[in-house]
């Protein structure tokens, strides 16, 4: 077995890297994607005798190295191997067979003379053992810290590894200037009991043996594919148009990102067609000068010298066209006569990408929780009170008159009864008296509205108490 998963050489198992939530001996098993070789080869049969003469063999974080079986053992990817080291022996898991590996070899410009040679498959002992110096690796790391700092030395110890069969640890630091450790290597060889190899890495190499998540939200390109560290400097960000931000452009090893150069190569082919971005334009209108330039719209931004808030974005061929009038001596059309007019376009998003609550819950607001809204509604339920007695009057009133229309209506209008009429007109009079009495009472006895409470008091001035103090005055 080659780690803690118990996949060892089969190729459908993957078990992640040391970001994801894969096995916990990620850096020993042989199904890790970190600096992973893909066998494309893998089903075609070799027409020769031996397909297994030299493997690929990878150790702890990025380091791998390439060995020769001269055992002709059946070897696959992910198998644990006890390899030939100077001194002893070393463990490490087999990352690419075949033919693959001697284009790999090629490819590097390793020579195949003074190969080291693959023992055996590593038995469980030998597995054993390793892991137990694996997991002593961080201590170890801890402690040569605090040793170099104790001397005084200008460095940093970024990784320990220890050889397969502990005869050996590599240190792995880091240092802006030549360190002497003459003195630092006694310290260890007394603390540890073993031989010390020590090795100096840049900053990118310490990031790539570290590990880590991008800006991008991807793994570190160092170290899961990059392998050669280019230099990077921040012309690759001007000609990309991108501002020269030391916090936006550096990565996680202080230096410029590598990916700076991915497509450095394409906006050098772009720029080409582009003129100089110190052109100066002599117009009808005065000189103008060029802004910025956008490389995806082929266009560049000019403004005039005497009014530089106004900015006119031109095509490169329209430019081209106003610097050859320039060059004839003559000056060319007003800025405005080129400026693109763009028509504004309506963006309608159907399915309310754009909208950042589309997933919410669009409901009636809710008046118990908000104190605001009771307040409005205990006033405006006031108001309402104050508004019932003098309605209720109004209906009354209404009510009265129907009752007379109606009395009146219901009059004979007969001419032989002229004094039954008057006595009857008298009765229907003081009935509409007696009514409208009693509703003038009911009146009074209905609620009058509460008017709002006055905390203020008032305050009178007291009568002056001595009548003598005025005569004082006055005279």
């Amino acid at each position: 077995m080659s780690c803690g998963c118990k996949t060892s050489g089969d190729s459908g198992h993957s078990c992640g890297t040391k970001s994801s939530n894969g096995c916990s001996s990620v850096d020993t098993c042989g199904n890790s994607y970190k600096l992973n070789v893909f066998d494309w080869l893998s089903d075609v049969k070799n027409p020769g005798t031996s397909s297994n003469e030299y493997v690929e063999v990878r150790f702890k974080n990025d380091r791998k190295s390439f060995f020769k079986n001269t055992n002709n053992l059946p070897l696959a990817a992910g198998n644990t191997v006890t390899l030939e080291a100077n001194p002893g022996h070393d463990i490490g898991v087999v990352s690419l067979t075949g033919e693959l590996v001697k284009i790999q070899m090629k490819k590097k410009k390793t020579s195949t003379e003074g190969l080291l040679k693959v023992y055996r498959h590593a038995t469980q002992k030998d597995i054993e053992v390793w892991q137990e110096l694996r997991k002593k690796e961080n201590d170890v790391k801890i402690q040569a810290r605090k040793i170099a700092y104790s001397i005084g030395l200008a460095m940093k110890i970024t990784d320990v590894e220890y050889q397969g069969d502990g005869s050996k640890i590599t240190f792995y630091y880091t240092a802006d200037s030549r360190v002497d450790f003459r003195q630092l290597i006694k310290e260890y060889a007394g603390a540890f009991r073993t031989k010390i190899d020590m090795k100096q890495i840049g900053f990118r190499q310490e990031s790539a043996k570290v590990g880590g998540i991008g800006s991008c939200g991807r793994e570190l390109c160092c170290s899961t594919w990059l392998t050669d560290f280019r230099s990077v400097n921040t012309n690759a960000a001007r000609y990309q148009q991108l501002s020269i931000n030391p916090q936006k452009l550096a990565g996680q090893c202080g230096k410029l990102k590598c990916c700076l150069n991915y497509e450095l190569d394409s906006y050098m082919d772009t720029l080409r067609d582009f003129p100089a971005t110190n052109t100066v334009l002599n117009t009808e209108k005065g000189k103008a000068f060029c802004i910025k330039i956008d490389v995806f719209k082929r266009k560049m931004w000019f403004a005039y010298v005497e009014n530089s808030m106004a900015w006119y974005d031109i095509d490169i061929t329209d430019v081209k066209m106003m610097i050859s009038v320039n060059q004839e001596g003559k000056p060319s059309p007003a800025l405005e006569d080129f400026k693109a007019q763009s028509a504004p376009v309506a963006n309608v998003d159907l399915i309310q990408e754009s909208s950042l609550d589309r997933f919410e819950k669009k409901s009636r607001p809710n008046n118990k929780k908000n104190p605001r809204n009771r307040n409005n509604d205990r006033s405006s339920n006031d108001q309402n009170n104050s508004d019932r007695p003098n309605n209720n009057r109004e209906r009354r009133e209404r009510n009265n008159s129907g009752q007379n229309q109606n009395r009146n209506s219901s009059k004979p209008n007969q001419n032989g009864q002229n004094n039954q009429n008057g006595n009857a007109q008298k009765e229907v009079r003081k009935e509409v008296k007696k009514v409208e009495v009693s509703a003038e009472a009911n009146n009074a006895e209905a609620p009058k509205a509460k008017k709002p409470f006055n905390n203020k008091k008032k305050f009178h001035k007291k009568p002056n108490s001595n009548p003598n103090s005025n005569n004082g005055n006055n005279a």
